[in-house]
């Protein structure tokens, strides 16, 4: 609860907050969608407060491939160009991205999600910083992370490894509709990297001198298709959730099978209200994560107890 709290009142005095000078960072902004108008919006934001800003992307779209990662794996010349230009056929597996207008700041990596995070951490960030960078970015996200589909997005995901390696980290998703484009300036974009910059400078205000977030946990952010007029709120991930996937067993035309994803038909219940699914309907849902599959210390001590005996001695 007392981490529940603190977020609240960091939320709730966001907007009184702004005008306050916050220090630069240096952050990996990353994704699992590759290069697009979201992730360009954002680290053009983040460059224009300051900040030094690494961008480690996948070559190509990698939704729903959660925590995945192609262990010892050698990566080939790109057998096909990135999305959007990023490299080109024939370029190496990971690189610097070619794309003339990106600049040296923007990297790829012929994997998957945390694969392009890695590369960011562990062979880019060296390079320019000698160490670790003080944040992780995640996204924004081309459609929304809310609710039990968190766990095979590559956007959380890769919140989830950078906090395990000890660095603040935030997921952000947007709607669906801040789809890119070649020309990278869907204009939605620019709103929901302004509105991610202004939760990163209530952090930064309320920090101080501090972490900008307790050891051991993340943030999953989910902003409304609507931002005008859209709050900060306080939200969990909960039990509601907005997806419906299944496996289904004849898909299209030619009745293959397939997973899909749809709307959850079922209502939220009142205690439900609170839940991200519930909350990114009209406002900027915020929640909390623990990193990991790790529970809170007082249901381990519960299971030590309920099996006392079954285990061997210490």
């Amino acid at each position: 609860m007392k981490r529940r709290r603190t977020m609240y009142r960091v939320l709730a005095a966001a907007p009184l907050l702004l005008p306050a000078a916050v220090p630069a960072r240096t952050i990996v902004l990353t994704n699992d969608d590759g290069l697009t108008s979201n992730v360009k919006a954002l680290y053009d934001a983040l460059k224009a407060e300051g900040h030094d800003v690494i961008v480690s992307l996948p070559c190509s779209g990698q939704s729903g491939m959660g925590a995945a990662i192609k262990f010892m794996r050698p990566l080939g010349p790109l057998a096909a160009d990135c999305l959007h230009g990023a490299a080109k056929a024939g370029e190496p597996g990971a690189g610097q991205a070619t794309r003339q207008e990106l600049g040296p700041d923007f990297h790829y990596v012929d994997g998957t999600p945390v694969m392009a995070l890695l590369y960011g951490l562990d062979v880019v960030a060296q390079q320019r910083w000698g160490k670790a960078p003080e944040l992780v970015l995640s996204g924004p996200n081309e459609g929304q992370n809310v609710g039990s589909i968190v766990i095979s997005s590559g956007t959380v995901s890769n919140a989830q490894y950078g906090a395990i390696r000890g660095i603040p980290s935030i997921a952000l998703s947007a709607d669906f509709d801040t789809t890119g484009n070649a020309a990278l300036a869907n204009p939605k974009s620019r709103a929901v990297a302004t509105r991610s910059v202004e939760l990163l400078k209530a952090l930064e205000t309320r920090a101080g001198k501090g972490p900008l977030l307790p050891a051991g946990t993340a943030l999953n952010v989910n902003f409304p298709q609507k931002l005008d007029g859209a709050r900060w709120q306080f939200s969990r991930i909960g039990s509601y959730s907005s997806y419906d996937v299944r496996f289904s067993p004849a898909v299209g035309p030619n009745k293959l099978p397939a997973i899909t994803i749809g709307a959850n038909a079922e209502k939220p219940r009142p205690d439900q209200m609170q839940d991200e699914s519930v909350v990114f309907q009209k406002d900027i849902a915020v929640s909390i994560m623990r990193i990991g599959y790790d529970h809170d210390p007082a249901t381990q001590r519960w299971l030590a107890r309920h099996l006392r005996g079954f285990f061997a001695p210490r």
